[in-house]
């Protein structure tokens, strides 16, 4: 069975030792850091320092346990030079984090096609290419991979080969999020994996339900609810909502999906994004995480 892992995403709250102790506690391979205590941007969380790698490196081995990537908020989606070659800088910082943690992936974004531009989408699409294989390749150096997430527009399958094909570093690929293609762009999960799966080496796990929009306001109340919110669109500009239930209870077909990957001969994670962060109302990470694991060996073992 392949190895899992949850986002941070998940317990915001938790500092990086409560994180790793839980993953162990859980039954979890590994953890994937999005996030520490609150703060999205890793380059700037003391837990992570430099100073910290040994003693980190050493727990992780003795738990047996990886941090298995690092997920960051780098996208080349933006029109300016200047901020794509500042993404870049801030990519390579990440790359060279994740090669001392032993992390084997940095995720960064697409992330929407400007809408009312003089830039063409095969311009845009050529830029966000450039930024992906120059990252690549400073990865590769170092054994790690850039994966592009399925998020925002570049959640539609077609247009992420689009892209792809024009990637020419070969350590880009793709994390794929089982859901957000089939929630948000209708697509059947089987077409999605058939385009995608050249470059899969990483998928996020989640489910939903569909709410009539007078029954999806949140238990938290609209204040709470609508900061998270804010505080993810300022990150991700394509960041969607959606009304997240605990796997297993929505409509998410993760049995579907499980075969499709177990057939193939998966090999790579499956982790967990709960997002707890941007939906403070959904459930504890108590309550989720252990919860995924036990359904998620239960489901692979079925298919």
């Amino acid at each position: 069975m392949p190895s899992l892992a949850f986002s941070t995403l998940a317990c915001p709250n938790w500092p990086l030792e409560r994180v790793l102790a839980e993953c162990r506690r859980y039954g979890y391979d590994g953890v994937e850091i999005r996030q520490v205590a609150g703060e999205t941007d890793l380059l700037r969380v003391g837990e992570l320092s430099a100073a910290r790698h040994s003693a980190l490196r050493r727990t992780l081995d003795q738990w047996s346990i990886a941090i298995c990537g690092l997920a960051s908020s780098v996208r080349f989606d933006y029109p300016q030079q200047a901020e794509r070659d500042a993404q870049l800088r801030t990519g390579k910082a990440y790359v060279e984090l994740a090669a001392a943690l032993g992390a084997k992936f940095v995720r960064v974004f697409g992330d929407v096609l400007p809408s009312g531009s003089r830039m063409t989408r095969d311009t845009v699409l050529d830029q966000i290419a450039d930024g992906l294989s120059c990252l690549g390749e400073f990865a590769a150096t170092g054994g790690v991979d850039i994966l592009l997430e399925t998020h925002g527009d570049f959640a539609d399958s077609t247009l992420v080969c689009d892209l792809m094909r024009r990637v020419e570093s070969r350590a880009v690929g793709i994390l794929w999020d089982t859901h957000h293609p089939w929630k948000f762009y209708g697509e059947p999960l089987g077409e999605t994996w058939a385009r995608l799966k050249p470059w899969v080496r990483h998928t996020h796990w989640k489910d939903s339900v569909t709410r009539p929009a007078a029954a999806a306001q949140s238990s938290a109340g609209p204040s709470v609810s609508t900061t998270a919110s804010a505080a993810a669109h300022a990150l991700m500009s394509g960041h969607r909502e959606a009304d997240y239930v605990l796997f297993g209870g929505g409509e998410f077909p993760a049995e579907e999906c499980a075969r499709l990957l177990k057939e193939s001969g998966y090999d790579g994670w499956l982790s967990l994004e709960w997002e707890k962060m941007w939906h403070p109302e959904i459930e504890m990470p108590e309550v989720a995480l252990p919860l995924f694991a036990s359904k998620m060996r239960a489901l692979w073992a079925r298919v």
